[in-house]
């Protein structure tokens, strides 16, 4: 097992007064088969009201809370301890033709339990398109005949190679199809990009949130707050001769297969599903938010220094 420790820290600066807010917080991370969180807490200032631990529709766990004072800046900090294994792909997938045809809509047609859930992933969402450019992209991906996990692999790795990672080059409300056109962006554009070839050509795929275990260059420390969320992509495979479905995740950003680098936090349609915080609010003029995030492996943590 390989064990971490994550501190992720949100926060609001408001140009004036903010009289009521109401928002959602998706912090905590999921088990999962091969992730354990084996310590969580979370931090609110001002102090909530009406504070509510429940799961999305999503099975995402999520915290619902209320700011009925008036307040000018809201942080949200998130403490966890999180345990990985060692996770490979399936070593032997079925050709994607029949990935694709097991979910298709056909009248009167009944689908297994995990199969009927993946059918969630296979529509539009609002950063996520079904387009044929897409479709024709991806294609040349998954030729006939070709396993899933083989495809997958290949349009992973050619989204890596002719994509350039752009922090400058698109905000959280870029289109999709000027993503594609650009070729830049950063790993949530990668992620919906590479969301929208797989649904174009009939797959289930979701948005993936979580975090990435950097490292710092040689002979410096790690700095508390240098690191950032991540997203990368999950598909869906159904069961094959017995057992259950199962996702295999993939990284265009890094152009690799998560493994103990990759922390998750959760996953929905697209990246609106899955927001750290999000909510409403009466007042507020402008707002700024600042976002620090730092992973750091268990054996590294008394040797922390904070960046200035």
């Amino acid at each position: 097992m390989h064990a971490y420790h994550v501190m992720h820290e949100t926060s609001y600066a408001y140009s004036q007064p903010v009289h009521l807010s109401h928002q959602m917080l998706r912090l905590t991370p999921r088990t999962l088969p091969w992730q354990s969180c084996t310590s969580h807490a979370i931090r609110i200032s001002p102090e909530p009201q009406n504070l509510r631990l429940l799961l999305d529709s999503f099975g995402n766990p999520m915290q619902s809370f209320s700011l009925e004072q008036d307040h000018t800046e809201l942080s949200a900090f998130a403490e966890s301890w999180v345990e990985l294994a060692s996770r490979c792909p399936p070593a032997d997938t079925p050709p994607w033709e029949q990935v694709r045809d097991t979910l298709d809509y056909r009248a009167g047609r009944f689908l297994l339990p995990d199969d009927l859930l993946a059918t969630h992933y296979l529509f539009e969402s609002q950063h996520v398109r079904i387009k044929r450019e897409f479709g024709r992209y991806a294609a040349d991906c998954f030729g006939p005949g070709r396993p899933l996990l083989d495809g997958i692999d290949a349009l992973m790795k050619r989204i890596f190679s002719e994509f350039t990672f752009d922090p400058h080059a698109t905000t959280v409300s870029t289109p999709v199809t000027d993503v594609f056109m650009q070729k830049r962006g950063v790993c949530q554009d990668y992620a919906h990009f590479m969301l929208s070839c797989l649904r174009s050509l009939g797959l289930a795929a979701r948005y993936v949130s979580g975090y990435l275990v950097t490292e710092p260059p040689a002979g410096q420390p790690r700095l508390i707050g240098a690191d950032a969320s991540h997203a990368w992509v999950s598909v869906y495979c159904p069961a094959q001769g017995g057992g259950s479905g199962y996702w295999i995740d993939a990284d265009p950003t890094n152009g690799i297969f998560p493994d103990i680098s990759h922390i998750t936090l959760g996953w929905g349609r697209d990246f609106l599903d899955v927001s750290p915080l999000r909510g409403v609010l009466i007042g507020g003029g402008e707002q700024s938010m600042k976002v620090a995030v730092t992973v750091t492996p268990a054996a590294e943590c008394p040797d922390i220094l904070y960046a200035v």
